[in-house]
């Protein structure tokens, strides 16, 4: 969808906390307004954080609370001082006009801010997420119009966001739409498992290429050579001992966290006394 521009790069967490404010919003509100903040490269708009502003609108008037927005950026900035205001966000499926002025705003406070919208109403069944940057239109000396161009959206995490949205999906298929956390050794036991079961899916396909039954593809080929070449040269014994090895420090990690667990209950059970 995008024509020019940077890549917009969004994090879980990001998305996380707009559909909570969201589902805070004042009684009667239609969407909710905030602060994008990230980092911004050559090529690319990374957005790592944000927080909602409050705002009233009606058909007429849109009013933002401006210095409720600086007095919270003020705090993230003592939190995480590389993080910049790259833009704003809104609910909703459309840009209104109120965007425009709103949009206005954070061009003060940013350098081409980018608007990032957020569907939270599932209007076409999905979370629709899109981002824009603005440019001026018109005849020079008359009325200036703006023209919102949209941006090539990418979603990204880190490792630690990886663990809670692997656990929020795990939660789809349980009727409680719980799930509690696993522990350490068992997180390992999964992902040996699906291991696992990749390697068997690769072996059943190229057994089928060898055997005739399915058309080799290049390009898997390829992919195949690469995932062997990246294989290190270990006879089965070093790897035997490395993993029993890395086991054994996992073992020490977790006993002496719940050591330390327990020392730290005593210590507040003795306080108190």
């Amino acid at each position: 969808m995008s024509v020019f521009g940077p890549v917009v790069k969004i994090h879980p967490v990001v998305l996380a906390s707009i559909c909570d404010s969201y589902e805070r919003r004042n009684e009667g509100a239609s969407r909710v307004i905030g602060t994008l903040l990230g980092t911004i490269d050559k090529h690319s708009i990374e957005v790592t954080n944000c927080f909602s502003v409050p705002h009233n609108e009606s058909e007429d008037e849109v009013a933002v609370d401006m210095e409720f927005a600086k007095n919270m950026y003020e705090l993230h900035k003592r939190v995480s001082p590389t993080e910049v205001i790259i833009g704003w966000y809104a609910t909703g499926f459309d840009i209104t006009e109120h965007s425009v002025l709103i949009h206005e705003y954070y061009s003060r406070e940013a350098s081409n801010p980018i608007h990032l919208t957020v569907d939270t109403a599932l209007q076409s069944g999905k979370m629709n997420i899109r981002a824009y940057v603005s440019a001026q239109m018109g005849v020079p000396g008359k009325t200036v119009g703006v023209m919102f161009t949209p941006l090539s959206v990418k979603y990204v995490y880190y490792d630690t966001e990886r663990i809670g949205v692997d656990l929020l999906q795990r939660t789809r298929v349980t009727p409680s739409r719980t799930k509690g956390l696993t522990s350490d050794l068992s997180q390992v036991g999964g992902a040996a498992a699906r291991v696992q079961d990749m390697l068997t899916t690769v072996l059943a396909y190229i057994e089928d290429v060898l055997s005739g039954k399915v058309t080799a593809d290049n390009s898997v080929g390829r992919f195949l050579m690469d995932l062997v070449n990246k294989v290190p040269t270990i006879s089965p014994e070093d790897f035997e001992n490395m993993l029993n090895s890395n086991i054994n420090d996992l073992l020490m990690v977790t006993y002496l966290s719940n050591l330390t667990q327990v020392k730290i209950a005593l210590s507040e059970k003795l306080v108190l006394l």
